[in-house]
């Protein structure tokens, strides 16, 4: 069913919706709406369209993710920014959302309410992480909630869908969303953890990305408000509060400094 929601009757759109279904994936979020139905009836007709919308909703915020970071690889391919345009990658991360809505509009008003809120935060949590915090905002409480919205927000939906489409009762539905939540902050943290250790190879993303855009991650947070008195803790808390994105020498420096922080233990 999600191949056939990425095929259309243009040949470029089908080819560029197509490639990172293709290239593989986690499938997280649908596989959280396929476990949460067995609260319920996994047999129900909504279960398996929703599971679709949540996986379609994350892979159309992708394209625009790749855009933003000017992204080379993902999910160990080049991504639709560089193997075309960002104009096409936009435009495909717009058809996702479009195929999302269409399925969505055939699940009931309820569940287009709840994939629009979460929707809201997703953008919301984007937003803030662009803007990043202001001056009297703690950095660490800016950056929890930055996650909880861009990330934890949809796949909390994804646990949500899968009990409530399926039949679950209410309170087994709001305890599974609660708990998603928490899963999805849990992922993200993750992630960005990931995103620092992993070599592309390993996590078919380019390495250091968060820090090039000067997205201050758990790990950061850690260092930037330690005591560590050694020169390679002056060292990186120098650079981490530098512009980092034009100049390879100085990420490379940071990338392996940070690797080697006790921060990202």
């Amino acid at each position: 069913m999600l191949m056939d929601c990425v095929r259309g009757d243009d040949a470029m759109l089908t080819e560029a919706s197509r490639h990172l279904v293709e290239a593989g994936g986690k499938r997280f979020r649908p596989m959280l709406v396929l476990l949460a139905s067995h609260f319920g009836d996994p047999a129900a007709s909504g279960v398996v369209p929703a599971a679709v919308v949540v996986e379609l909703t994350h892979l159309g915020t992708l394209y625009h993710d790749d855009v933003m970071d000017e992204a080379t690889v993902r999910r160990g391919q080049e991504s639709a920014n560089q193997r075309w345009t960002n104009t096409v990658a936009i435009l495909t991360g717009d058809y996702l959302f479009a195929r999302a809505s269409d399925l969505l509009a055939d699940l009931g008003p309820e569940a287009v309410r709840i994939q629009a809120r979460a929707f809201g935060r997703l953008v919301r949590g984007q937003m803030q992480e662009t803007v990043g915090p202001r001056p009297d905002d703690d950095p660490l409480k800016h950056y929890l909630q930055v996650v909880a919205d861009k990330t934890a927000s949809l796949i909390a939906v994804s646990g949500q869908f899968g009990a409530m489409l399926s039949g679950a009762s209410s309170h087994v539905v709001h305890t599974i969303t609660s708990a998603c939540e928490k899963i999805g902050v849990a992922f993200q943290l993750s992630d960005d953890i990931l995103d620092i250790a992993s070599e592309t190879e390993e996590s078919g993303k380019t390495p250091g990305t968060d820090l090039r855009e000067g997205v201050r991650t758990l790990p950061m947070h850690h260092v930037l408000g330690g005591t560590g008195s050694g020169p390679d803790d002056a060292r990186l808390r120098d650079l981490l509060v530098r512009d980092l994105s034009e100049d390879d020498a100085l990420h490379a420096e940071a990338l392996t400094l940070l690797r080697a922080h006790p921060a990202m233990d």
